[in-house]
């Protein structure tokens, strides 16, 4: 009886299913479907959320995703085939495109990354008043950095999640994906302030510096300045930002003096665990020789 009532039915769900903005559901998602629609498609209480997936998956083109990451299993329900960005932001709520997968939308870089970023912020924590000494700065910069290991695998491509600072979205911007779907990515101001803290999510520095370069067109170095503020970073991310700027060779250099006028009181490095190494009076800053 429970299929029948299904089958009947089955010409309106996949109606609304074709109709839905998106493609990628989860369980709770479809639950409610189930709810809001019973009645009208004459279901009977028995029919569980469970034996409504059962049938979906058995009698119409949704198809059951499994993401593997380390730590657990998140499962997602396709309506037909959907793009792996809208797969991958459905990974976690709230999430959005960051780092190499920023700069590929945005067109910073000329290479196609095989790792999609997408970031989740972390929970306010409170007001912390940390106090910066150089040779914590030195030994924290001699070290290697800590990389995320939060990935799964799907088809010819690595989803990574990554949990960031809490910065309440700034900078996300909601644009249209390379199918038409709608996607959350940080803007190219926030882009380039990612990349330079997270240069190994991002193809490495001498890439950061190229996506400096292809950003000339489509950047507001008062909104990147502004951004840098609002984040209020510990370390004195602006000295790697301005080097950036100015080793780009494409920006006035009163733009560039936005970021000399703010202070300079540590040493500081482009990466982490530089091996040749040349310094920077202006900017305070060790990168490597060759750059």
């Amino acid at each position: 009886m429970t299929n029948t009532r299904l089958t009947i039915a089955k010409p309106d769900i996949i109606k609304l299913f074709d109709d839905l903005p998106i493609k990628v559901l989860k369980k709770p998602d479809l639950e409610k479907i189930l709810f809001e629609n019973r009645r009208f498609w004459r279901i009977t209480k028995s029919t569980t959320t469970e034996k409504f997936i059962d049938f979906l998956l058995s009698k119409t083109k949704l198809k059951k995703v499994k993401l593997e990451f380390p730590y657990r299993a998140l499962i997602s329900y396709t309506w037909g085939d959907a793009s792996i960005y809208e797969l991958s932001m459905s990974a976690k709520r709230d999430s959005y495109f960051t780092h190499y997968t920023a700069m590929y939308i945005h067109e910073l870089t000329e290479q196609i990354p095989n790792t999609i970023y997408v970031n989740y912020e972390q929970r306010r924590k409170g007001h912390n008043e940390t106090r910066l000494i150089q040779d914590n700065i030195d030994k924290a910069f001699q070290r290697q950095a800590r990389v995320s290991k939060n990935i799964a695998f799907y088809k010819d491509k690595r989803i990574c999640l990554l949990n960031g600072m809490h910065t309440g979205k700034l900078g996300v911007e909601e644009i249209e994906g390379f199918e038409g779907e709608r996607i959350h990515v940080t803007n190219v101001e926030r882009t380039l302030i990612d990349i330079t803290v997270r240069p190994m999510y991002s193809g490495g520095i001498f890439e950061v510096l190229k996506a400096y370069r292809l950003a000339k067109e489509n950047v507001s170095i008062n909104k990147l300045v502004s951004f840098l503020k609002k984040l209020n970073y510990v370390y004195p991310y602006h000295q790697a930002v301005g080097f950036y700027l100015e080793r780009a060779g494409v920006y006035r250099d009163s733009l560039v003096a936005l970021l000399l006028n703010i202070d300079m009181k540590y040493d500081f490095y482009l990466d982490h665990q530089m091996k040749e190494m040349t310094y920077s009076k202006k900017w305070r800053l060790f990168f490597p020789k060759g750059l």
